[in-house]
């Protein structure tokens, strides 16, 4: 029956200055009108929508205020690089202080967090192929901790 996400929605605070970073983001416009703006995600598929407001003000919560963008392993390893280009910080993600990717095996996924101008939590994430083995680990480890563990554990 559920095929995928089709939209997603998130408050801004000022609409104009919310649309020029999810271009900046390479997201592009699908309509707008007074208040609201949508963004093609995967155009013809999923959009993002922005809600001028004074919603902007709700206190964070991630499932209030967080959109996670999919991306591939080979992008997210370059996430930093392409953040810093387009002058976005990354943010640590919960209790880490470091902005670094991460993976985490148990769920086999990966992220890099960062933030729209309003607060917002925006995630780049993609999938991990991960053995069996190893699908016990909680932790979330670096891109060099996975990777090593990975290459140990096929020698």
């Amino acid at each position: 029956m559920i095929k995928g996400l089709y939209e997603a929605h998130l408050p801004v605070k000022n609409l104009e200055t919310s649309i020029g970073f999810y271009k900046k983001l390479g997201l592009k416009a699908a309509w707008r009108d007074e208040d609201t703006a949508f963004f093609w995600i995967d155009e013809g598929t999923s959009w993002l929508g922005l809600w001028e407001g004074d919603t902007f003000q709700t206190p964070y919560h991630p499932s209030l205020r967080h959109i996670a963008f999919r991306v591939t392993y080979p992008d997210l390893k370059e996430s930093l690089k392409w953040l810093e280009s387009i002058q976005v910080e990354a943010v640590p993600f919960g209790r880490r202080t470091s902005v670094e990717p991460f993976v985490r095996p148990n769920q086999g996924n990966a992220s890099v967090y960062f933030e729209d101008p309003d607060g917002n939590s925006l995630e780049l994430m993609c999938y991990v192929d991960v053995p069996n083995e190893l699908k016990h680990i909680t932790e979330k480890l670096s891109f060099e901790e996975w990777e090593n563990l990975v290459k140990r554990m096929q020698n």
